[in-house]
């Protein structure tokens, strides 16, 4: 019997008016790394992600293209679809839109209950709010009268009507109180003390709905079909509604939820939502809290600066799948981007490290071994493939303190001593003399490259079974398994 508690690990949900950037890559790429090391470690997962469809840029959108709007979210789903192919995402995921008919259900009951307790309540609403953000922004927050993130006037809209409110202001106190009861609730620490200060300086309550003539598409305010959901409110609910919960419990909300640990990554732009306007909107339903709020830096171009495709400095994942192999990104997000900062991706870092890493690292180490396995007939029938729970003690401490880059590090490094014992046995030149020794080294070095191969695991999932194929049925690989590029 398992008597691991269950994991419950979410990616946040992007919206579906454009294609995926490095951005999200990171984000589906790391929490994907993170549901398969607790799969490995025999954890019942509940791995889920999924599309943000409803709100007024999705809606804007889909008219720019001359598209009915439920057909232009439908197509965009069948690429982003695509995309978690493209980034080896594993096929256990579950996966949500906030346009099913169990989602929107669950919205309208999460708003109801709300609603009963007390913390919902009508006034009229003057704001400027950000389109590309789907948030309201302060002065203090625009740059020349513009969002800093979204910098044309096009964006920023004028709101002044009738709207539903959040008493978001009354969770102040209890939002201080379940961070300091809980240190690591958001990782990394900097990101918690962030909160804290940005908490402690007053939460203000916010609009939840718009009127449905000025924006039709959203899920209606149950009882009130004048006024749609604001698409936060409706959104962050999903991360309960993939789980069944539609008002009532479910089997996969008390296993997961309730007596689970939800774990959700989400980008440093979205800590607010995540960690403290989600977090007051289970205390208002009467909800458990998430476990744990895991936050990435940005990644940008060269020197820090945004990427932008105005600029030029846009590195798009499909063009890097496409010429490098799906392997060599996971393993350039996991290794080479910081766990918590912001950090580069440019086409020169990246390639120096594929070469470094993969083509000159892992890809070489393989191939060597392998091929003087074979031409040595060195029996390595002894060689066991280890279970993922016996190796991976050495790193575990880092998946579990979510600096996933040190955990590859681990691995590469065991890379560097496996080819430095080649470089300093010299089995090649050994077995000419000394053919007993040679062997035994050789069966050391295969030994070794299994564990390695299991470590991989979660990180390059194709590239471990890849390895692990070639010791089990002792073959030189066909081919490189990281072509070196020029």
């Amino acid at each position: 019997m398992n008597t691991k508690s269950p994991q419950y690990i979410t990616t946040t949900l992007p919206y579906v008016n454009a294609r995926l950037h490095m951005g999200h890559a990171l984000e589906f790429v790391r929490t994907d790394v993170l549901a398969r090391y607790y799969m490995l470690q025999g954890y019942d997962v509940f791995f889920n992600t999924g599309t943000d469809e409803h709100g007024i840029k999705i809606l804007e959108k889909s008219v720019e293209a001359g598209i009915p709007v439920q057909q232009f979210v439908d197509n965009n789903v069948a690429e982003f679809r695509s995309s978690l192919q493209m980034f080896g995402i594993s096929d256990a995921v579950h996966y949500i839109r906030t346009t099913d008919t169990g989602h929107i259900a669950a919205a309208q009951a999460f708003w109801k209950l709300v609603q009963d307790n007390g913390y919902i309540y009508k006034k009229n609403y003057t704001a400027k709010y950000c389109i590309g953000c789907e948030t309201e922004k302060t002065d203090s927050e625009l740059v020349d009268g513009l969002c800093p993130e979204h910098p044309d006037e096009k964006y920023l809209k004028h709101i002044d009507e009738e709207n539903y409110f959040f008493k978001y202001s009354e969770f102040g106190e209890r939002l201080l109180a379940l961070y300091d009861s809980r240190p690591d609730f958001i990782v990394p620490e900097f990101r918690m003390n962030e909160m804290k200060s940005w908490v402690t300086r007053g939460l203000q309550d916010f609009s939840i709905s718009r009127l449905a003539t000025k924006m039709p598409w959203g899920i209606p305010v149950p009882g009130d079909e004048d006024h749609v959901m604001y698409v936060w409110f409706d959104a962050l609910v999903n991360y309960i509604s993939t789980l069944g919960w539609n008002g009532n419990s479910s089997e996969n909300f008390e296993k997961y939820w309730i007596n689970g640990n939800p774990i959700q990554y989400c980008g440093k732009d979205n800590t607010r939502f995540q960690s403290a306007m989600w977090q007051a909107m289970l205390m208002a339903a009467g909800l458990p809290n998430s476990h744990q709020i895991i936050v990435n830096g940005f990644i940008t171009a060269d020197g820090g600066i945004k990427m932008s495709k105005t600029l030029g400095n846009v590195v798009d994942p499909a063009d890097i799948v496409e010429q490098f192999g799906t392997d060599a990104l996971r393993t350039f997000l996991i290794k080479n981007i910081a766990s918590f900062e912001d950090s580069p991706f440019t086409l020169e870092r990246f390639a120096d490290a594929y070469h470094a890493d993969l083509a000159n690292g892992i890809g070489n180490l393989v191939s060597r071994t392998m091929n003087m396995v074979v031409s040595y007939d060195v029996d390595i029938s002894d060689v066991t493939v280890p279970d993922f729970a016996d190796v991976s003690t050495g790193y575990a401490s880092y998946f579990e303190s979510r600096e996933l880059n040190r955990a590859a590090e681990y691995v590469w490094n065991k890379i560097s001593d496996l080819d430095k014992f080649i470089a300093d046995t010299k089995p090649f030149t050994m077995v000419k003399t000394d053919p007993q020794r040679a062997h035994a080294d050789l069966q050391y070095v295969v030994k070794h490259l299994a564990e390695i191969a299991v470590l991989l695991k979660p990180i390059i999932p194709t590239t471990s079974e890849a390895i692990i194929n070639l010791i089990i049925h002792k073959q030189k690989p066909e081919s490189p398994l990281f072509m070196r590029k020029d």
